[in-house]
């Protein structure tokens, strides 16, 4: 069984390997009557596009989108929207030695064990680059839920975390880490620049924040929002970590501290604090949706690391190629686009339900 499909009522389903002549996404479940191009794509893409920085890898991929389907006259049909873009630099020789040996930390030997053979170029599917797919589908997502905002940043590089207080929106677009905190993205730019030279690599968290989600979205006990949120980050390539609101650190508090008291609201309730992430039981409550992830550090790295062959043997392997000396910095349009995919996903759920 192959699970390359996502969603319930918006699901999507991407195809495509790192090497291969394209990558791309079917969205199906996509209300009619909405308003799109190319153009309206295109912007998430571009955030996630390598090679901007000498802090990401230096493929050079335009990542340009195509609409091939469920478009017509500049609006959705209802039907299912194909989505592709093109691989023009893919550099296969690269990776001659990875045919060979299996890259400690990479899907390398487990695709290989479940399958019996894998595509060695990049990694196939098991490459970041699928993400590139997942932040197009991300774009047509945005349009079912306008009343939501969306806004990703990396809150943390190689265990140097950003000070809350001088935590600036407007910041992270100015600087190639998406870092809210002016003074932590001129640290990590030392602290990724010398992992690059090394030829290693450093982890990094990226968090997520949704407002403008009413109450209401999600539903227990098996389609619950945040078990969804948490399915479709850790089905990121690379992550090993979710947390909602407060996540693991609610377990280090008494029951009053981690409580959001709540005070009668002029539309509503008025929330005193938000340590659950905008979720309680599932179902959200109005407040902003809070995600955390953490991505571990690349595993394809230049430092040679000790190995088995595909015979079993004993081998030292050090991976050769253009890579992300920090894969967490792209993956904040990625995360972006996987809340956009739940919550439209939810909302289209929620109005099946109670209409």
């Amino acid at each position: 069984m192959s699970v390359n499909s996502f969603g319930r009522l918006f699901r999507f389903t991407t195809w495509g390997e790192s090497h291969g002549p394209a990558l791309g996404a079917v969205v199906d479940g996509c209300p009619p009557g909405l308003a799109i191009d190319e153009s309206v794509i295109q912007p998430f893409l571009d955030a996630r596009r390598p090679g901007q920085s000498k802090y990401t890898t230096q493929r050079q991929e335009p990542d340009a989108v195509r609409i091939l389907s469920g478009v017509f006259e500049g609006k959705t049909t209802g039907t299912p929207i194909s989505l592709m873009i093109d691989n023009v630099d893919q550099r296969s020789k690269d990776y001659s030695e990875v045919a060979k040996a299996y890259r400690p930390g990479h899907a390398d030997y487990a695709y290989d064990a479940k399958y019996g053979f894998r595509d060695y170029r990049g990694g196939g599917r098991s490459s970041a680059r699928e993400t590139a797919a997942r932040v197009a589908a991300g774009g047509v997502a945005r349009l079912v839920i306008p009343e939501v905002a969306i806004m990703a940043w990396v809150s943390e590089i190689g265990g140097d975390a950003i000070d809350p207080g001088n935590f600036d929106a407007d910041e992270i677009g100015n600087n190639p880490f998406f870092c809210p905190d002016a003074k932590a993205a001129v640290r990590w730019e030392k602290i990724v620049d010398e992992a690059r030279l090394a030829g290693s690599s450093v982890g990094a968290v990226v968090e997520c924040a949704a407002t403008g989600v009413p109450a209401g979205w999600g539903a227990p006990l098996y389609g619950k929002l945040d078990a969804d949120l948490a399915a479709a980050m850790m089905g990121i390539n690379a992550v090993k970590g979710v947390e909602i609101g407060d996540g693991f650190a609610a377990a280090r508090l008494h029951g009053e501290d981690n409580a959001d008291p709540m005070r009668p609201g002029a539309t509503g309730p008025q929330f005193l604090a938000n340590h659950a992430g905008g979720i309680a039981g599932g179902i959200s409550t109005g407040q902003p949706v809070l995600v955390r992830v953490a991505f571990k550090p690349t595993s394809s790295i230049l430092t040679p690391v000790e190995t088995i062959d595909r015979a079993g043997e004993a081998a030292e392997i050090a991976t050769r190629g253009r890579h992300d000396p920090c894969v967490g910095i792209r993956g904040v349009p990625v995360v972006e686009a996987m809340m956009a995919l739940v919550l439209a996903d939810h909302k289209l759920l929620h109005r099946g339900q109670c209409g």
